[in-house]
């Protein structure tokens, strides 16, 4: 059986779109490079390119492509893989890259939680600071409660729309 090819594209095109994309990213508080090697792998059929292809595509480093993955693989966003009979790796974006992000970030407002808790104790919750931080606990708290149900709406979504869970 044949490889399917990917579709015949304006290169320039899904340049312009991976650099606008990757802008976004950027302006939402995400670095740079991570951006753009984000939305190259977003923008490939496959999901899926080695460093040489993310360093040609981007006209950038080995080096920076490298950074990059790292970066992208510690906040779940990407993983990495061996090419089959290879020493080469390969970075895969997941359909599910949006989940993960989240669900990691979920565990950061834990953290914060349990911090700002100690805070409250520490200040005392009848001062202007210790009711400050309460509040501000109230609302990570908040926040935690309906990412969990969002996230449940989006499962069901999904399998709706696209057949999986």
């Amino acid at each position: 059986m044949a490889e399917r090819s990917e579709p015949a594209r304006d290169p320039e095109a899904v340049s312009r779109f991976v650099e606008h994309f990757a802008a976004q990213l950027v302006e939402a508080g995400l670095q740079r490079m991570p951006a753009r090697v984000f939305a190259a792998l977003l923008a490939s059929d496959r999901g899926v390119l080695t460093s040489a292809e993310l360093s040609e595509a981007l006209k950038i480093s080995p080096a920076a492509v490298s950074g990059a993955v790292r970066y992208l693989a510690q906040v779940h966003m990407v993983s990495r893989e061996r090419e089959p009979g290879s020493r080469r790796e390969r970075y895969r974006v997941h359909g599910d890259q949006w989940y993960e992000a989240l669900t990691n970030r979920e565990a950061v407002i834990k953290r914060w939680e349990d911090a700002l808790r100690e805070g409250v104790t520490s200040l005392g919750p009848d001062t202007p600071a210790g009711r400050r931080l309460a509040e501000t606990l109230a609302f990570f708290e908040f926040i935690e409660r309906e990412v969990a149900a969002m996230m449940e709406r989006w499962r069901a979504h999904r399998a709706e729309r696209f057949g999986r869970a």
